[in-house]
């Protein structure tokens, strides 16, 4: 039997739509719920977890699910928040480049509402038709295009956030120049839902580009000197890519039908800019080296299967035979990119797992999707982690099995600064009610 006998409590403040029950069956990546609510506005958050708190009530909070496979030692807690019905544009000043949303809002839909202003919000997350505004804030998610967006954090001017024990709080503010006291945003961004709900999110924005493009330069003979090579002249020049990312053989061959290590340099501008830099591409180019420029439809066509690739926690789970899926994100100095993309590409030989991997090599990240056996994942993952931390790097499992989970240190040793990750936990959240065991260390 559940233990369902609070379900009166949360139909108290809730509509019998909101709250749903059912015999419970385990999902595979686990972090579920015996209860699942759908709040609809922020006092029903807030509600909700003041319920919470003071019943010793465990919460997991879900938004598109794409993160589902995304930490979390608990296969499942008493109350799963969706955020799926608490959605939509709060503010949108066209004028002052800022729109204030709510965080169940898909990114996507987002982007379209602002695309009719021809403006848009500098993130490239995976996913973008299932993901959320809330969640891709709350894991500081971001793409290849962080080396010209930055990262979620970066665009992100004010939060409403929900406490544990249901306080609403303010932090930043709703214009772009707020630069009073101190920056508060940054305590939630990235802390993966453990120390509150994000309600609102004020971002600031960005005007779409007049043109795009996207320049593929492949390297048949697998000459990874030459990459090197090629990365640091053109990194060293006046050239403005939003993207500078190395896409291992098996993804190239996957996304452009040429198997050979490739760099996929995007531009964004008016047009004659954009042209330029392609041209600047073309007189840098390495003999024997293969070059492909995508105009801009083509160039959008591509991103949108780029951000497609990886696995995602929102679709249906489905196993063929003992095979599944996993993703890492590693963390390298920029140039060390290559050893890390190298290495993926070896593993695919030595642990018998099909391996696609892209990095970037203007900001140091890179994110490697696994297709094998469990046994085989994990020592693919353990040995790209010793690869990462060999470099003075990290790597952090990004989508797993919660049965695997469970084997894999999702986040890594402890970083020596863990104490004050846990003090923040411990004063905000002290009754550890909300996405307990979902970050670092089993915060």
């Amino acid at each position: 039997m559940l233990p369902l006998e609070w379900k009166d409590d949360l139909t108290a403040f809730l509509s019998e739509k909101q709250v749903q029950t059912g015999e419970y069956q385990p999902h595979p990546l686990g972090n579920s719920g015996y209860v699942t609510v759908y709040p609809q506005s922020e006092e029903e958050i807030s509600s909700i977890l003041r319920y919470a708190n003071s019943h010793g009530k465990k919460v997991c909070i879900v938004g598109g699910g794409t993160k589902r496979g995304f930490g979390g030692q608990v296969e499942c807690v008493d109350i799963l928040l969706s955020l799926a019905n608490y959605s939509g544009i709060v503010e949108h000043a066209a004028a002052d480049m800022t729109v204030t949303v709510k965080s169940g809002t898909v990114f996507q839909k987002l982007q379209d509402y602002l695309a009719e202003y021809r403006q848009k919000v500098a993130i490239d997350p995976v996913w973008p038709q299932y993901a959320t505004i809330g969640g891709v804030i709350a894991a500081n998610d971001s793409g290849p295009k962080r080396l010209g967006y930055g990262s979620a954090r970066d665009s992100v001017i004010g939060l409403r956030t929900v406490y544990p024990d249901g306080t609403v709080i303010r932090s930043g503010g709703k214009v772009v120049k707020n630069v009073a006291g101190y920056d508060m945003n940054k305590l939630f961004i990235g802390a993966m839902g453990t120390l509150g709900v994000i309600s609102e999110i004020t971002l600031k924005l960005r005007p779409l580009p007049k043109y795009e493009s996207l320049v593929l330069l492949s390297f048949p003979s697998g000459n990874l000197e030459e990459v090197r090579s090629f990365a640091i002249q053109f990194l060293d020049s006046m050239m403005e890519p939003v993207c500078f990312e190395l896409l291992s053989p098996s993804l190239s061959e996957r996304l452009i039908g040429q198997r050979a290590y490739t760099l996929a340099m995007a531009f964004e501008d008016v047009k004659s800019a954009v042209h330029y830099q392609e041209e600047f591409v073309k007189r840098l180019q390495p003999p024997n080296t293969a070059i492909r420029i995508l105009p801009q439809e083509e160039a959008k066509s591509f991103w949108q299967t780029f951000y497609t690739i990886g696995p995602n926690g929102a679709m249906p789970y489905e196993s063929v035979g003992n095979e599944i899926e996993a993703a890492v994100k590693i963390g390298v100095v920029n140039l060390d990119v290559i050893h890390i993309i190298r290495e993926s590409d070896l593993l695919q030989e030595i642990c018998h797992v099909h391996i696609e991997a892209h990095g970037g090599l203007g900001h140091g990240l890179c994110q490697v999707y696994m297709k094998g056996e469990s046994e085989s994942i994990i020592a693919a993952i353990e040995r790209l982690r010793m690869a990462a931390t060999g470099l003075g790097g990290y790597a952090i499992v990004k989508h797993l099995p919660f049965s695997l989970r469970k084997r894999v240190d999702v986040w890594g040793e402890k970083p020596s600064y863990f104490f004050l990750l846990d003090g923040i936990k411990r004063k905000i959240d002290p009754n550890r009610i909300l996405n307990n065991q979902r970050f670092v260390g089993g915060i």
